[in-house]
C-alpha cells in the first residue's frame, strides 16, 4: 500500500498494482540517466512541459525501483498501462507531485 506521506504512489502497471517512490537514490539515478546534473536541472527539464517517451520511462522506472520493484526500463517499456500514453503521463505527474509537491 502506498504511503503518500513518504512520497509513494500506487499505479497499475503490467497488470499489477505497484508502489512507486522517487527515493534519494532513485532521484540520483534519474539525474544521471537524463543528464540533468542536479535536482534543479531535473525541474528545469520538466517545467517546460516537453517530456519524451524516454523521460517517462526513466521517471516511472526510477520510481518503480525506488518503490522496491526489480524492473528494468526495458521491461517497463514492454508493459501495458491502462489509458495508454495518457495513463503513463498521469503516473509520471502523480509521482513527481508526490515527490516535489503540487507545484511539480
Amino acid at each position: 500500500m502506498a504511503n503518500i506521506h513518504r512520497g509513494e504512489i500506487a499505479a497499475e502497471i503490467g497488470g499489477e498494482t505497484r508502489v512507486l517512490c522517487l527515493t534519494l537514490g532513485a532521484l540520483a539515478e534519474l539525474e544521471a540517466r537524463l543528464g540533468a546534473g542536479d535536482l534543479a536541472g531535473l525541474a528545469e527539464r520538466f517545467a517546460g512541459g516537453k517530456v519524451s517517451a524516454r523521460d517517462l520511462t526513466a521517471i516511472i522506472g526510477a520510481g518503480l525501483r525506488g518503490g522496491g520493484n526489480a524492473i528494468s526500463d526495458d521491461d517497463l517499456a514492454q508493459m501495458s498501462v491502462e489509458g495508454g500514453l495518457r495513463g503513463v503521463a498521469d503516473i509520471a505527474v502523480r509521482l513527481l507531485q508526490a515527490t516535489f509537491g503540487e507545484a511539480a
